[in-house]
């Protein structure tokens, strides 16, 4: 009986062991799948699809029309007699009656900006004056720097005349990409001041030349003043901070050019630069945050300084092909960046690091 029972068992279990699963009729494949491709449909021709990558190459007249760079424009920066002056932003002072949070004011600071005296650098420069803080100027053209730190103080002077103290304004000379004249600059800048809070570093330049043809020259001075002068000054003046055992603040000026690649202008080596300006933002801010120095960056678009003018005047229909490409539909003007720059520096932005602030009209986005 027992031998029996157990035949029955393992008869039982076979049968249920081989016998298919209820879903297979729904998962079998028509045989007719392995007999080869079904012969497609003969199509209407369809202008539409020259549009796309079943199109012959130059089916449309507008393939790439405004996403392309042309190598006939060509831009060198200009050599220093030749470059364009800055003016102060006029009416940016006076008496205010809308009050904002006072921790954005820079009260009892110093800032530092390199490249501050003129175009977006002169700007920010102002910024700082209006927002309270002693500011030096450094540039590479010590006249100009020094022409304009009398003009932000009589410009403040004016537009506030019950002010009790001016904010004191001081012009320095540098070159940013040689460290030991970055070194001695900052060395000035603290015998002048006492100390410095805050750093922008807005020196820098573009050129627009195809990257085959590009002087390597050229782009070695473009790099040294653009990365090497942002990366010199922000180490000299961390170590300041770390030495007085002080927080501190500092805007590295990048591009939307670190993000995007501008056209139809060619400049790579420049777009190259302000990455590396965006990523360094990010690092040092990484770095040096157990010391409370928070480092971030601005990436302006489009700003219609006086060498941005010049640009213009020479090749107009650039300015057609760039507001086409920017949501708003307009370039910026420099103190546009005024409160964006403030904020960053100030405790108004206490818990700011590592940023990247884009001021591009949406450019960036589309």
């Amino acid at each position: 009986m027992f031998k029996s029972s157990l035949l029955r068992q393992v008869s039982r279990a076979s049968t249920t062991a081989v016998r298919p699963p209820t879903f297979a009729a729904a998962t079998r494949v028509p045989s007719r799948a392995f007999r080869g491709a079904i012969p497609l449909r003969e199509k209407k021709p369809d202008k539409i699809e020259d549009y796309t990558t079943a199109g012959e190459p130059g089916a449309s007249e507008n393939e790439g029309r405004y996403s392309r760079t042309d190598d006939s424009f060509r831009f060198e920066h200009p050599d220093e007699p030749n470059y364009p002056p800055s003016a102060p932003v006029q009416g940016r002072g006076g008496f205010h009656f809308r009050r904002t949070l006072a921790s954005f004011s820079l009260e009892d600071k110093v800032g530092l900006v390199t490249g501050g005296a003129r175009g977006l650098g002169l700007v920010m420069s102002q910024a700082l004056h209006l927002s309270g803080a002693d500011v030096a100027i450094v540039d590479l053209n010590k006249e100009e720097a020094e022409k304009q730190a009398q003009n932000l103080m009589d410009e403040f002077r004016k537009e506030n005349p019950g002010a009790e103290h001016v904010p004191k304004v001081t012009a320095h000379y540098a070159d940013v990409a040689s460290p030991d004249s970055v070194n001695a600059c900052i060395e000035e800048c603290i015998r002048d001041h006492g100390k410095i809070d805050h750093l922008v570093t807005s020196a820098g330049f573009t050129e627009n030349f195809d990257a085959i043809s590009y002087p390597h020259d050229r782009i070695q001075k473009l790099w040294g003043v653009n990365v090497d002068g942002t990366y010199l000054f922000a180490c000299g003046v961390a170590r300041h901070l770390l030495e007085r055992q002080v927080p501190g603040s500092m805007v590295f000026i990048g591009s939307m050019s670190g993000a995007i690649v501008n056209v139809p202008q060619p400049q790579a080596p420049y777009n190259a630069a302000k990455a590396a300006v965006r990523h360094l933002a990010s690092s040092l801010a990484v770095e040096w945050a157990h010391a409370h120095i928070r480092v971030n960056c601005i990436s302006p678009g489009y700003m219609l300084t006086a060498l941005t003018k010049k640009i213009l005047d020479d090749n107009p229909e650039l300015a057609d092909k760039w507001t086409s490409l920017i949501p708003v539909g307009k370039m910026g003007k420099p103190e546009d960046l005024m409160g964006a720059v403030t904020f960053l520096l100030s405790e108004a932005s206490g818990y700011v690091t590592g940023a990247e602030l884009r001021v591009d009209g949406g450019y960036t986005v589309t």
